[in-house]
């Protein structure tokens, strides 16, 4: 009976996915203040990540990414946690504590030295209880405590709305007198189904204290 009501709820979380609606999944916790109507400055804490780099076009490079580390989440490792498929933000046990996919997932990087795609992974794990990814390419993170300025955007998610995104943050920064202090790096809080319209997606660039 368990199982039947872990379905139903993974089937229901699937469902809300669509419009935007994100049931059970956790984000990293942060404290921001607004800076403009669609940026804000936000201060996050240490966080833990599971990250791939792969070489090669944008898109297929961070494709096979995600397919790498979502092997990782799905039982790719040496316990074999595994996460069921029709429902990211649903879990289910096999033999091991379960991981979630927590949102955001995170991407950056060049065509000189690749791009890397992140899973932050949920706080109730450490670099002691996490499980070991089978595969040798994954590697998990301490990410330090950040201070990054953040503009949110909906639709589109390819390189180029991305590239927009960007430019129209340092527009803000610099009509406020803040200053960058490295790369932009793009967050994408819901699945592939999401209807355009509803998706949360985000450019982030860390910027001084």
């Amino acid at each position: 009976m368990a199982s039947v009501v872990k379905i139903v709820s993974q089937i229901g979380e699937s469902a809300l996915s669509v419009v935007g609606i994100r049931a059970g999944t956790e984000e990293p916790h942060y404290v921001g203040r607004p800076l403009a109507d669609d940026v804000e400055i936000r201060q996050y804490g240490p966080r833990i990540a599971a990250e791939t780099t792969v070489t090669g076009e944008k898109q297929r490079a961070l494709n096979a990414g995600f397919r790498r580390l979502a092997s990782y989440i799905f039982g790719g490792n040496h316990r074999e946690t595994k996460i069921a498929m029709t429902a990211p933000v649903g879990q289910q046990s096999s033999g091991g504590a379960d991981i979630a996919m927590t949102a955001p997932v995170s991407q950056t990087g060049n065509d000189a030295e690749g791009w890397t795609v992140r899973f932050f992974m949920p706080s109730k794990w450490s670099m002691e209880t996490l499980p070991t990814p089978d595969d040798a390419d994954i590697r998990l993170v301490e990410v330090p405590a950040e201070t990054v300025a953040v503009l949110r955007f909906s639709g589109d998610r390819g390189p180029t709305a991305v590239a927009d995104s960007t430019d129209r943050l340092l527009k803000v920064l610099r009509d406020n007198g803040v200053e960058p202090k490295g790369e932009a790096v793009a967050w994408f809080y819901d699945p592939p189904w999401t209807l355009p319209f509803r998706r949360r997606n985000e450019v982030a660039m860390p910027v001084d204290a």
